[in-house]
């Protein structure tokens, strides 16, 4: 392997013998925080340190590398798509923007997305999930972090025309999900729910799931999420955010899809959603009468 092809951490232990102590200082800090270091500019990455900025500059060009901005590149290799959010804010923080025009901008992210969420949807993949949802006997919906809400808001939805509809991000955590995914049966359908971040733990359920012969009925965002390649089924809702990791809105619009489109197709539809009002009705404000 050449000089060129080395990771830091590779070039970290080829030059650990001859650093010296204030530079030890630095390649124990990037080992033990590689992430933190990869979103941190030189002034940030020395004061953490409490090196100078020549110092943190003289490990870098220890390393092999020209400069520090190569330096962290090289370091969030495997890192990009964590790490994009951070970087768009920092470089939206440094323009001059009213409160208003953040919303106005954040409004206009979600109505991109979901036009382009309109756009890419797969009538044969909406057709399939519907049917497997329609079909399944038990359906255990698997998604952590704030995909954990979005999957309450499915199972809400889903409750109302299924016989069994049970969230698995619940205050367990995914212990419990595991435990639960393990007395998956024939017939059973997954619904996991995973977004950039991609939280491994989703991943790995999905994939248990998939390899014991159950279906799996993605909701992610494209097709190269490390979640589709575990899936029978795929629905996909763009995500794209300029301040956050990602936006919810399309992924919840494709969850109230799911759902319109199951209330469509269910044979009791009606039957189910009057026995629901009925049975909340009793909680429910209908006004107060008039007296003269």
């Amino acid at each position: 392997m050449s000089q060129s092809d080395l990771s830091v951490v590779e070039r970290i232990a080829q030059t650990l013998p001859n650093l010296s102590e204030s530079h030890r200082r630095l390649a124990d800090y990037v080992l033990a925080k590689p992430f933190k270091v990869a979103i941190m500019t030189i002034d940030e990455f020395a004061g953490a340190c409490q090196v100078s900025n020549a110092t943190a500059n003289r490990f870098v060009r220890a390393l092999g590398l020209p400069g520090y901005p190569q330096f962290r590149a090289l370091l969030a290799q495997g890192f990009e798509e964590a790490l994009a959010p951070v970087e768009r804010l920092r470089l939206e923080r440094t323009r001059a923007a009213s409160s208003a025009d953040i919303f106005a901008a954040s409004l206009y992210e979600d109505q991109r997305n979901f036009e382009l969420t309109r756009m890419s949807l797969s009538a044969e993949q909406c057709e399939k999930a519907v049917q497997a949802v329609l079909d399944a006997k038990r359906i255990f919906i698997i998604g952590f972090g704030s995909s954990g809400f979005l999957g309450g808001l499915l199972q809400r939805n889903l409750g109302v025309h299924c016989d069994m509809v049970q969230n698995l991000a619940t205050p367990g955590g995914v212990s419990e999900a595991a435990r639960q995914t393990s007395r998956l049966k024939k017939g059973d359908l997954v619904i996991a729910i995973c977004f950039p971040r991609y939280l491994a733990d989703t991943i790995t359920l999905a994939k248990a799931a998939k390899s014991a012969g159950i279906d799996v009925l993605a909701i992610t965002d494209k097709p190269t999420s490390p979640l589709s390649a575990h899936a029978d089924i795929c629905l996909y809702a763009h995500s794209d955010r300029q301040y956050l990791s990602n936006s919810e809105t399309a992924a919840l619009g494709i969850i109230e899809a799911l759902s319109a489109a199951v209330a469509h197709r269910s044979k009791d539809s009606l039957n189910d959603v009057a026995q629901l009002t009925e049975s909340v009705m009793p909680w429910l404000t209908h006004g107060e009468k008039k007296h003269d």
